[in-house]
């Protein structure tokens, strides 16, 4: 039997290639955009792709099963309930695929989206029963599904719950669970772990949100920790949807005076070096986004706008076109092109550009220690981290919600931006300046909660209740 995850880790996204080697057929399940590797192993193992299984339409990234139907002639399968424009084999609860000596049985879990299905898989050489199963974005390592991605966020709840309880947590303890996606994607909660697999009965006894057996309770848990919906999931899915993309993304080259021309026409220039890099020399009105960094993608997906061209500056050339391949994997497809040369083409034209004052956290606190009337103190946390523990007299604005300069905050003093770790201050701060703050510190090297350790006293609030 082979058996591969394969990750993506910018997103916390993971496919499967699956199938049996001496059959000579294989399958991939949830293929992400970008499909070289799952040729690469078809090729190495010596096998042919003829399937494609969808859990469900995704809302954080873009599928590659259009790409790999073209490429392989592989049939792609998924619920009837999905609906999708384009041309696929739908399946029901219980179905049964075979791969050779593998079968793949298809366990409808409706909550996350109301096609979702997970996918019990059976080495029929060595025995009757499951062995793993394939459970999509509804049972997480250490957590579950975010349920408020396709219908209403209560309803979706309690969809997870009973899927959970129905399906998936009656499978053998010893069966291995592999979900769609690790610690870091926007698909689950916060207590998801970075741990690529568990089994059924580690997570019965060690995942909190599976302890809960009430399913009322349930869902005010499931709503309470809710972060905010990634803004463009609808455009996502309606691509997931719809006809099949076949086609990769090429993006063009452009000289500095390019995307000088770029700049003024109202194009939005994303920095993907790193903060230290950004901070040193960057074009006036560009983002830092560090790619080197988890979730590149889907921050830009909170910057971009899908009908503004965006052009990306890097270290160098592979730096700009890598950068538009994960921004096609969340939806974007606008782009001007990339800085040819990177950033030091630019410089080496002696072309204006602009720097951030970056501020070590423990040189913070003492300023805050000592009165720092002379700084305000912006915290672009979310809201949960903020409740947990803020400094007094700070303003708050989640960092990717700055569209202005955020009310109680005067853009010719000095902005001092803070986060958790100082990765969101660092775009915030790239944003403020943008906007046209005059004066704008990064804090780095820690955050909010490092403060604490340096002696500052933080506030915390009570938080509200979710609404069911």
């Amino acid at each position: 039997m082979i058996f591969r995850q394969i990750t993506h880790d910018d997103l916390g996204c993971a496919s499967y290639f699956i199938g049996d080697e001496k059959a000579g057929v294989a399958a991939v399940v949830d293929p992400r955009f970008e499909i070289d590797e799952y040729l690469d192993l078809a090729r190495y193992v010596g096998v042919r792709i003829e399937h494609i299984f969808e859990t469900h339409n995704h809302a954080d990234h873009v599928s590659g099963h259009g790409r790999l139907a073209a490429a392989t002639g592989a049939v792609i399968h998924i619920h009837r309930e999905a609906q999708p424009a384009y041309a696929h084999e739908p399946f029901d609860d219980g179905d049964e695929f075979q791969l050779g000596a593998l079968t793949v049985r298809a366990l409808h879990t409706p909550g996350h989206r109301p096609e979702h299905t997970a996918f019990a898989l059976i080495d029929t050489r060595r025995g009757p029963e499951p062995w793993a199963v394939l459970s999509g974005d509804t049972l997480f390592v250490g957590d579950v599904a975010r349920p408020d991605l396709a219908i209403e966020k209560s309803e979706g709840a309690r969809g997870i719950f009973r899927s959970l309880h129905g399906k998936l947590l009656s499978l053998p303890a010893d069966v291995e669970v592999w979900p769609g996606h690790l610690g870091g994607s926007m698909c689950g909660g916060p207590g998801m772990d970075m741990k690529v697999s568990s089994t059924v009965g580690f997570e019965i006894a060690h995942n909190p949100t599976l302890a809960i057996e009430d399913e009322d309770e349930f869902v005010e848990q499931a709503l309470a920790k809710l972060g905010a919906q990634p803004p463009n999931f609808k455009a996502i899915v309606e691509i997931n949807k719809g006809p099949l993309v076949t086609d990769a993304v090429e993006l063009l080259p452009l000289s500095p005076r390019q995307v000088e021309e770029k700049r003024r026409a109202g194009a939005l220039l994303v920095d993907v070096r790193t903060d230290q890099q950004f901070a040193e020399a960057h074009i006036p009105g560009s983002v830092c986004n560090p790619m080197m960094r988890a979730g590149f993608g889907s921050k830009l997906a909170w910057l971009a706008d899908r009908d503004q061209e965006i052009v990306f500056i890097g270290r160098d050339d592979e730096d700009g076109r890598r950068a538009g391949r994960l921004a096609v994997s969340v939806g974007l497809h606008k782009f001007g092109g990339y800085l040819r040369g990177g950033m030091t083409s630019w410089r080496q034209e002696k072309r204006e550009s602009w720097q951030t004052r970056q501020m070590p956290v423990e040189e913070l606190a003492g300023h805050l220690k000592g009165g720092a009337e002379h700084i305000q103190i912006l915290d672009v946390r979310e809201r949960a981290e903020w409740n947990a523990g803020h400094v007094p007299g700070s303003v708050f604005n989640v960092w990717y919600e700055i569209a202005d300069i955020p009310d109680g905050v005067d853009p010719d003093r000095t902005i001092a931006v803070i986060c958790g770790s100082g990765q969101r201050a660092a775009t915030a701060a790239s944003l403020l300046r943008r906007l046209g703050a005059t004066d704008v510190v990064h804090v780095v090297g820690g955050g909010v909660p490092t403060l604490r350790g340096h002696g500052v006293e933080l506030k915390t609030i009570e938080p509200v209740p979710a609404a069911a």
